[in-house]
Order: structure tokens, then C-alpha cells, then sequence
């Protein structure tokens, strides 16, 4: 199957510098990993690049299509495909980052992005997943989520005793490309925590599941600094 490849980031605005400001040493361990995730990524040698993210609505985004990150304080446009107009469909904050992500490497192959809502289960993942290796000969896919919300009393969610463990098993399931424990996760409990990342996770579980192989996960980054779990991965099909 043409699903080669794929990583996982998270989205948070603050992993932009120029948003970030002067805290944006903080997360200068998180921008490498994100950087080193994307680096293996694209060294798959694809013919295409599938970004995934949550949005308002599910479905493919047309090209060309254009992020801001002037909603953040920043007057930055970024393009799905560097070179491509400022123009065209809106990106939401995850594809936009995503794109950012992609812009600080040579990416020399047509990139196709999908955005996921929140509520979507079943047989709605596993279409968007069939479509990921319908993109190309050599797809890669590059999933961008956050984990929970609430880890700790400073955190959007508050805090809340369950969150921890969640994250935990996802990073475990991300180191295991466990496909399975991804699909499992509850929506309701993902809801309930916050959590930005579980169905753009069981997209790439599904896509994986459905190219067949041996994948092996690598867990490169999970931590909480702002109460909000950022984790970043790589998965490669044997």
C-alpha cells in the first residue's frame, strides 16, 4: 500500500517563534523534535505529503489554501505548499501549523491536506483513511494533535486525575505503533479531556492498519509544559 511513512506533532501556537516571543526558548526542545520528526519524515523519499488535523468540519481542503497566524498576534501567512499564492481555501490552526512545520524543510512534493472535526468516528476515519493512500505511489503522512488539556490546575481544562494516564497511553501506543490501542480510544473521554489529537491519531491508525506491514513507532518528545500534552513521533512501515 502507498502509506509509507507518517509522524505526529502537536499544534500549539507558541511553537511558532514569533509568537512565542520571549518564552519561545521554552519550547525550543519541542520545536526540535518537531523538526527532527518532519526530517525523517520526508527522508521516506514520498511522492506526496498528507497533512492531517483537527478543524471545523471533515473533509479535504482545496488547494491552494492559506493559515494565519495573525489570530495569535502575529501577521504571518503560511501556505499549504511553499510557493504557492497567499490565497485560497482557510487553513484551520492545526493544518497551519502543520504547514509551518512542512515550510522549514525542503519539501519538493505536492502536499494534500484533510481536517478532521472533532466528532468524527467509525466508518467517517476510516473513509478519510482509505482516501490518505488513494494521494500517491509513496504517501507520508503527517498527523498534528495535541494530547489532553488538563494536566494541572493551571491548565485550559483544569486539572483533572484522569488526563495523565490518557496521555501516557498514547505515548505508549505512538512508541508501539500500536494501531489498535490508537483506534480504541474513547471519544467521550476525549472530549471530555480536551484532547485536540484523537481523531486526527485514529486517521493515521487506520491508514496504517490498512497498508498492512510492520510498523515501528519511535517516541521523540511528551511533555505538559502548560498543561497540555505535546507529543511527537515517527512511524515507518517495514
Amino acid at each position: 500500500m502507498p502509506l509509507v511513512a507518517a509522524a505526529v506533532c502537536p499544534h500549539p501556537p507558541l511553537l511558532v517563534p514569533e509568537v512565542a516571543g520571549a518564552v519561545a526558548p521554552e519550547l525550543d526542545d519541542l520545536r526540535a523534535a518537531c523538526d527532527a520528526a518532519v526530517a525523517r519524515l520526508l527522508s521516506a523519499g514520498p511522492d506526496t505529503v498528507v497533512l492531517v488535523g483537527d478543524g471545523p468540519e471533515t473533509g479535504w481542503v482545496p488547494s491552494p489554501a492559506t493559515g494565519s497566524l495573525q489570530p495569535w498576534g502575529v501577521d504571518l501567512a503560511v501556505p499549504l505548499s511553499p510557493g504557492q499564492p497567499d490565497r485560497g481555501a482557510v487553513l484551520p490552526l492545526s493544518l497551519t501549523l502543520g504547514a509551518w512545520l512542512l515550510a522549514r524543510h525542503e519539501v519538493r512534493v505536492p502536499v494534500a491536506a484533510v481536517q478532521v472535526a472533532a466528532d468524527t468516528a467509525g466508518a467517517g476515519l476510516r473513509d478519510l483513511a482509505a482516501r490518505v493512500s488513494e494521494r500517491g505511489t509513496r504517501v507520508v503522512l503527517l498527523a498534528m494533535g495535541d494530547g489532553t488539556a488538563c494536566r494541572g490546575e493551571k491548565a485550559p481544562g483544569y486539572h483533572d486525575p484522569r488526563a495523565q494516564a490518557y496521555d501516557e497511553s498514547v505515548a505508549a501506543a505512538l512508541a508501539g505503533a500500536d494501531a489498535d490501542a490508537l483506534l480504541d480510544l474513547d471519544p467521550a473521554l476525549s472530549a471530555e479531556l480536551r484532547v485536540a489529537g484523537r481523531a486526527t491519531w485514529q486517521v493515521l491508525a487506520a491508514a496504517a492498519r490498512a497498508a498492512g506491514g510492520d510498523w515501528r513507532g519511535d517516541l521523540l518528545h511528551h511533555t505538559a509544559p502548560y498543561g497540555v500534552a505535546y507529543l511527537v513521533a515517527t512511524w515507518t512501515r517495514g
